[in-house]
């Protein structure tokens, strides 16, 4: 299955990264998502913030995570992409070489938020095991969503009797609602439009006995809480929800592959290119708190991610940044696994 997203990749997208021309490398494709949706959001905060330092980020639509990873590794001009946290664990799970080579090139530029996991199901299905020999919808087949809700699945063993990945989400609801299908798995920084937008059900008497006959589901089954974060989805996100469920989030991150290492002209441009952009998001991080989309205020641009290793470009700049700190460089020595340099003298 993951070759037919990725197919071409292990050859072709490999050798673009030699083979794109300066003028292409002149600005910086980053990949997102929908349009109406949190990764295209957080790709315009950061081109805005990085154009006055001298880099152009062209903000890129897609379909989703490995939609991402696919044009990633095209003929494309895209370095960035903004995919899920878990989309490493799915590449390096496969079974196909061209798959786990382009995960050993990845790398993590920066991690940003919490993608809560939601699951709107019928009130008689309690918890995430029930699915079994349910309809579950798990998104759109190639997406991140589809990606950790069979993950999901997968870590429970659950085996629905319908496994639906052709709905968008506005038809997901939908279906869920009049009961052509069990359940959807929704992964999405929340609050999320698509749910807060089923509050106006609660003004038409047609709809109402359709939304008090579902729920979100909570996730906090063992396998899942071992695996992903605790997170929480309750009416201070959507209204019309009536107390607060658990649930589980996925962290979104920022990727692209490992440019240190190459001695072409290309690489040399872009690993200069990651640099410019990191530093033009510590710089700004404020700003982008203050003023960019909500969920920048969870973000911690120094958060390690155990299954990511760091970009050196990038973080060759949070080094500079945090020269004069001793405590703030002890910490780092720490975290990256090194050890202090011994003073003369010392045993």
């Amino acid at each position: 299955m993951l070759r037919i997203w990725l197919c071409g990749c292990s050859v072709i997208g490999l050798l673009s990264l030699v083979l794109l021309s300066p003028v292409q490398a002149q600005q910086i494709g980053l990949l997102t998502g929908s349009p109406t949706g949190t990764y295209y959001r957080f790709g315009q905060d950061i081109a805005a913030v990085t154009i006055n330092s001298g880099l152009e980020v062209v903000v890129k639509e897609s379909e989703g995570s490995v939609d991402n990873l696919r044009r990633l590794v095209s003929q494309e001009n895209a370095a960035l992409a903004i995919v899920q946290s878990d989309v490493l664990g799915f590449l390096n799970w496969s079974s196909d070489p061209a798959a786990q080579r382009i995960a050993s090139q990845l790398r993590l530029v920066f991690p940003f938020y919490n993608e809560e996991v939601h699951v709107l199901a019928h009130k008689s299905i309690q918890r995430f095991s029930d699915l079994t020999g349910k309809r579950v919808i798990v998104g759109t087949k190639g997406s991140g969503n589809w990606i950790t809700a069979r993950h999901l699945l997968h870590l429970l063993q659950l085996k629905p009797a319908e496994v639906i990945d052709n709905l968008a989400p506005p038809d997901a609801v939908y279906a869920v609602l009049i009961g052509k299908a069990d359940a959807m798995v929704y992964v999405a920084g929340k609050p999320v439009t698509l749910f807060t937008n089923m509050e106006e059900l609660v003004q038409d008497p047609r709809y109402t006995d359709l939304l008090q006959s579902v729920h979100f589901v909570p996730l906090q089954d063992a396998p899942l809480m071992n695996t992903y974060s605790a997170a929480s989805i309750g009416p201070d996100d959507y209204a019309w929800v009536s107390s607060t469920v658990p649930t589980i989030a996925v962290k979104a991150v920022l990727l692209s592959f490992d440019f240190s290492q190459g001695q072409t002209p290309y690489s040399r441009t872009r690993c200069a290119q990651l640099a410019t952009l990191s530093r033009a998001l510590h710089r700004h991080f404020d700003t982008l708190q203050r003023t960019g989309h909500p969920k920048w205020k969870e973000v911690d641009l120094t958060r390690r991610i155990s299954i990511w290793r760091r970009d050196t470009c990038s973080q060759a700049v949070r080094r500079d940044l945090t020269r004069g700190d001793p405590v703030q460089q002890h910490l780092n020595t720490m975290l990256n696994g090194q050890r202090e340099p011994q003073s003369q003298g010392s045993p």
